[in-house]
Order: C-alpha cells, then sequence, then structure tokens
C-alpha cells in the first residue's frame, strides 16, 4: 500500500507545493485546510487524482483522519503580517492548539510529524547571520509577537512531545520564501513589490531600506522540507537562501526585472521588523547535504512569470480574505 502523509494548510503558498511534491513521489496525500488564507484554487489541478484528497478543516480543533498514516507535515498557520494582525488569536491557537491536536494525532497514529517553525522565532536578531543555536531576541507583546510566540511555543510542545512520549518529530525553521502561487498583497515584500510594479505603483520601502532579507526559491525550500523530514534529526534545522540583499537593493532588482519606470518611496519601519535575515545552514548542509540551488535572478523571472499571468481583478484587489467569524 502506498504510505499516507497528511499536510495541513494545504492550499496555501508552501502547502500546494509540498502537496504536488509528494504526490510525485508516490504518497498518498490527505490536504487539510479551513481556506482563511489558504486558496483551494493552488490545489484543484490535484483534486482528480485518485491518491488526493481534501478536508476543508481548522486544526485547531479536534482533528480526526481515519485509516493509518506515515507522516504528518503541519504548515497550518497565517504566514505574513496583514494576515496575523489581522487574526493575531486565530494565530496563537492554530500555533499552539492546532499543534497540539496534530502531535496527539501523529502519537495516536505512529506517525512522524514535521512541523514548520520560522526565522521569526530568532525575532530582531543580536548574532547574524542566525544559528539554530541562538535562542532570539523576540518581543512577546509587541504586534508581531502573536506569530514569534506561537511558533516559539509550537518548536517547545513538539521537543516536548519527542522527548516525553518518544514521538518521531522533525522542526524546520523557514527563511523568506518565494515562487508561484504566493498571494500578491499578503504584505509580504516580494509579492508587495511586483504587485506594485505591475500596477505602475512606487515601490514603497518601509525604513531607509538598509534592513536585510535572504531569499530561497519555494523548489529549493520543498526539497529541504523533504530531507529533513527522512532524517533522524528531531532538533531545530534551517533552511533558507544564505544570500544576503538589503531591501533597498531588492527593490531596484524589481524594477529592473519588469522593466517599470516608478520610483522606489519610504515609509516609517514597522514596531520591531527585523533588520537582518541570513540563515546558517551548516546544519542542513552537514546533516541533509542541502543547499540552495536556485538563483534569485532564476527565482525571481519564474515567479514574475506567474504573476503576469494574474487578471486584472486580481491584480487590483488589496485583500481577497475575509476574516469575518475568526478572531475568537
Amino acid at each position: 500500500m502506498k504510505k499516507r502523509v497528511l499536510i495541513t494548510g494545504a492550499a496555501g503558498f508552501l502547502g500546494s507545493h509540498l502537496c504536488d511534491r509528494f504526490i510525485a513521489e508516490g504518497y498518498h496525500v490527505i490536504g487539510m485546510d479551513n481556506l482563511i488564507t489558504g486558496d483551494k484554487q493552488n490545489i484543484e489541478h490535484l483534486f482528480a487524482l485518485p491518491d488526493f484528497e481534501f478536508y476543508h478543516h481548522d486544526v485547531s480543533k479536534f482533528v480526526h483522519v481515519p485509516g493509518k498514516l506515515d507522516y504528518i507535515l503541519h504548515f497550518a498557520s497565517p504566514a505574513s503580517p496583514i494576515d496575523y494582525l489581522k487574526i493575531p488569536i486565530q494565530t496563537l491557537k492554530v500555533g499552539a492548539m492546532g499543534t497540539h491536536n496534530l502531535l496527539g494525532l501523529a502519537k495516536e497514529k505512529k506517525a512522524r510529524i514535521l512541523v514548520a517553525s520560522t526565522s521569526e522565532v530568532y525575532g530582531d536578531p543580536a548574532v547574524h547571520p542566525q544559528t539554530e543555536s541562538y535562542w532570539g531576541n523576540v518581543n512577546p507583546v509587541g504586534p508581531r509577537g502573536v506569530y514569534d510566540e506561537a511558533k516559539r511555543y509550537q518548536e517547545a510542545i513538539t521537543m516536548a512531545y519527542h522527548t516525553y512520549h518518544g514521538l518521531e518529530t522533525r522542526i524546520i525553521r523557514i527563511f523568506n520564501t518565494y515562487g508561484p502561487r504566493m498571494r500578491l498583497n499578503d504584505g509580504r515584500v516580494l509579492p508587495a513589490f511586483i504587485g506594485q510594479a505591475l500596477r505602475g505603483e512606487d515601490l514603497t520601502v518601509f525604513g531607509d531600506g538598509s534592513q536585510t532579507r535572504s531569499f530561497c526559491y519555494v523548489d529549493d525550500l520543498v526539497e529541504g522540507i523533504y530531507r529533513l523530514l527522512m532524517s533522524d534529526y528531531a532538533s531545530p534545522v534551517n533552511i533558507g537562501n544564505p544570500s544576503e540583499i538589503t531591501i533597498r537593493q531588492f527593490a531596484e532588482e524589481i524594477l529592473a526585472l519588469t522593466g517599470a519606470k516608478q520610483k522606489v518611496i519610504y515609509n516609517p519601519l514597522p514596531t520591531d521588523d527585523p533588520k537582518q535575515r541570513q540563515p546558517d545552514i551548516t546544519l542542513a548542509k552537514q546533516l541533509l547535504g542541502w543547499e540552495p540551488k536556485v538563483s534569485r535572478q532564476e527565482g525571481l523571472a519564474k515567479t514574475y512569470a506567474y504573476f503576469q499571468t494574474l487578471t486584472q481583478e486580481q491584480l487590483y484587489k488589496k485583500d481577497h480574505k475575509d476574516f469575518t467569524g475568526y478572531t475568537k
């Protein structure tokens, strides 16, 4: 029988690419998503396949999946500032209660579980680049705290299940990732810049643009996730591209890529916005034999080509998500 994998957040940007990868690897894939930030269009090409099934469900509530499970990948969570500032309580609940529910399911099914953590656990780092041994510099009561602390708790409870119950767990710390199926207006820097360029708007940089990010193409990230899941390592592992660039330089790259003639404008820096972000991937290289292969130039070209296929309605719609009823 085919191995079965449950992927939460399956209709999201990363979740949908993971569904594609595990289908390609010959697994039976069970996707789960409550669709408050995900989009069924990201996975509708899989609906006709006999090895794919979809559950419209909120993992913050009790989770039941009939039959055996070999693996669980927990990617259900708002991941952009626009989302988790609008639904802060839901963000905390999916990181805490959702993770608890899925760890319980993994224990019941004797399945291996990989949870998606984030570079945001490092906060505004005092150590650069960031290694897995760095504990971070996070403001727990700031506007970003609902996401940062949800992920830090997620790591803690995952490790507790590993040490106390002997559960097979994996923790990935994901750095900035981009590629097709990103939501155009979700507040993250890359889709924001490309959307502004396509609409003929000036590109908005927050602060003076000297803050840095490191962008990893989604195919590279998915490969890292797959290798970590199949490894025997339980502690957190950074997966990201260490090629660092300032936001100001990145804006200029987007203008050059799109041929846009607009200028770059500057707005105040949001509270607790990290000044530096660069992964140390020494552990991933040694443990998984993994490092990114797709250059930023190649990845941006593929991503821009995807955004060019959007309709005018999609291009100008500021926020296609309705969060009514999800704030309690």
